[in-house]
């Protein structure tokens, strides 16, 4: 099975709510029995919930993390991953410099819709900046799906 592997700092809100959106569009597109799509944090307290407000923001986009736990990432989850998608530029770099040998699916997800940034945290902000991260996560996800399901290994949509 094709394993997508979202990373960000705490494993805390960006990364879950990516995974959650993924997950959510490959069931729509009949595609989620081909993929597993996971979340892990560079610097996580494992086993740690997601952000109340992470999980408030996706509910009201009728996605629900209340389940997700932090993971803390490691070295079997950068080599069964097919895909790592960052919400930075760093780290990105980072995972490369760690794991030089997987450098070659490592990205950034605004990368997948041709972009060159990071996303925001929204970690210890209002509930109006969750919603501003879930946004653009979302706009990422669905401006850069092709390219997501191309690199990951599957067939174009």
């Amino acid at each position: 099975m094709k394993t997508i592997l979202f990373v960000c700092m705490g494993n805390l809100c960006r990364s879950p709510m990516a995974e959650g959106l993924l997950r959510r569009k490959l069931e729509r597109e009949g595609l989620l029995k081909e993929y597993r799509v996971r979340s892990a944090g560079v610097c996580a307290v494992e086993g740690a919930p997601a952000s109340p407000d992470a999980v408030r923001v996706m509910a009201e986009r009728g996605v629900d993390i209340s389940g997700h736990r932090a993971h803390d990432l490691t070295p079997a989850d950068v080599e069964e991953a097919t895909l790592i998608l960052t919400m930075t530029p760093s780290q990105a770099e980072s995972i490369r410099r760690e794991f030089p040998r997987q450098a070659r699916k490592i990205f950034t997800l605004a990368e997948m819709a041709g972009r060159s940034y990071g996303v925001d945290d929204p970690y210890g902000g209002s509930l109006a900046e969750y919603r501003h991260c879930a946004d653009e996560i979302e706009r990422l996800i669905e401006e850069g799906y092709r390219r997501i399901v191309q690199l990951a290994g599957g067939t174009s949509p």
